[in-house]
């Protein structure tokens, strides 16, 4: 295993960011952290950039983002802040592109840890900037123009220039991501050293079982088909403690399914021109949409009735996601705008404040701090706080709906 920018005996104390989604947070999010501060020193802090209520597949979070946050930081972490919503809810690139924004943003972090299949980061990093080449870029126009799926295109390309064998890191879900955290460290010229850590336990989407590290996607399902004790036997344990208070709130569990009439109507409501603002790549998946949506009697009727093999699945459903929340992919930010944290303890509070010297862009501790902000900033908070509200209407107790809160709470403190 190779780790950049590690070296037994240094004394100088580390500042390391993990980007995250923590939906929900398991025992492999948890050692993730450990063994961070296992391989830079005790006294590492840790700062998370986590999804807000929405996350990067198009679906809602189980649960919302304070409750998330603070269960972060009761399970080790010292500051989380939030990725705003176009990266939080955008593809893994601009995603993990978001979250490295904010890391390098913050002036304090010296190294991106993130789990792999791999645990190999100078192989990742080979890949990043393989993947970063015009070589790459003109040979993946190329396989696209013969109609296959990007993902098969990229494996192919990528065999052709670095082999089969290394091209074969990119079919596992935790190396993917990886390679992005990789390529946006180096288009962007970080000083910020990548640190990956193996991923023990099941695959990213795999069935939970009691006895191993269960995927988030394994606890989500439980919820979804009512085995709760299973489900919350899974969940890291400050993370369970976080879902019994939001259930008791009638905040908890929180699935698109309870919004479904509503994106429904959003969808079929919608004219062709708004649904070709969604298309990114201009390729007439838009259409499908639209054709899909006239007739469709749920959300899942609709994404299946609009997808094709060379579309991934998850893309779809941002698109749907889009729609409801309003998003068009024209009004996305070039560049994070603010950080926003959502939960700190005493060291991730000290750290806050080296934050308030170092930063390049602004912090916002709390909402009446946003009126000071440029134009671009203050409308993307004001799009923060309206997804907010419709995410809220998805709370299995609608009385616990209450709007606004966005422009009401600053972060939790541990």
């Amino acid at each position: 295993m190779s780790f950049f920018c590690y070296q037994l005996g240094v004394k100088s104390v580390q500042t390391a960011g993990i980007i995250i989604e923590y939906n929900p947070m398991h025992s492999g999010h948890i050692h993730l952290i450990e063994e961070t501060r296992r391989l830079l020193g005790p006294d590492t802090a840790v700062v998370c950039v986590m999804s807000g209520d929405f996350v990067q597949r198009g679906d809602f979070a189980v649960v919302g983002r304070r409750a998330r946050a603070k269960a972060a930081v009761m399970s080790g972490a010292d500051l989380v802040l939030e990725l705003p919503l176009p990266w939080a809810v955008s593809s893994a690139e601009r995603f993990a592109d978001g979250g490295v924004q904010m890391l390098a943003a913050a002036g304090v972090v010296t190294h991106l840890a993130f789990g792999s299949e791999c645990g190999d980061a100078a192989a990742l990093t080979e890949m990043a900037a393989c993947l970063d080449s015009e070589l790459y870029q003109a040979g993946l126009r190329r396989f696209l123009g013969e109609g296959m799926s990007f993902a098969a295109c990229r494996q192919a390309v990528v065999g052709s220039i670095l082999g089969a064998e290394k091209a074969a890191l990119l079919e596992t879900p935790n190396n993917i991501l990886a390679v992005e955290y990789c390529k946006s460290l180096l288009h962007r010229g970080s000083s910020i050293q990548p640190l990956t850590v193996p991923r023990r336990g099941a695959a990213h989407d795999g069935a939970a079982q009691v006895e191993e590290n269960p995927s988030a996607s394994a606890i989500r399902e439980l919820l979804r088909r009512g085995e709760r004790e299973a489900a919350l036997a899974l969940m890291a344990p400050a993370m369970g403690e976080a879902y019994r208070e939001e259930e008791a709130a009638g905040r908890a569990p929180v699935f698109l399914e309870n919004c479904e009439r509503a994106m429904l109507a959003r969808l079929r409501t919608m004219t062709e021109q708004d649904f070709t603002a969604l298309d990114e790549g201009r390729e007439g998946l838009c259409n499908r949409l639209y054709r899909a949506s006239r007739t469709a009697a749920s959300v899942a009727e609709v994404l299946e009735a609009a997808k094709t093999k060379r579309y991934a699945y998850a893309r779809l459903r941002r698109m749907a996601l889009w729609a409801y929340l309003g998003l068009t992919p024209v009004d996305f930010p070039a560049e994070v705008p603010y950080l926003r944290p959502l939960a700190a303890n005493a060291a991730g509070r000290a750290l806050l404040a080296r934050m308030r010297k170092t930063a390049s862009v602004p912090i916002l501790t709390k909402p009446a701090d946003v009126r000071r902000l440029g134009e671009e900033a203050r409308t993307l908070f004001a799009l923060e706080a309206r997804a907010a509200d419709l995410y809220a209407l998805a709370y299995p107790d609608l009385a616990a709906a209450v709007g606004g809160s966005a422009w009401k709470e600053g972060p939790v403190i541990v």
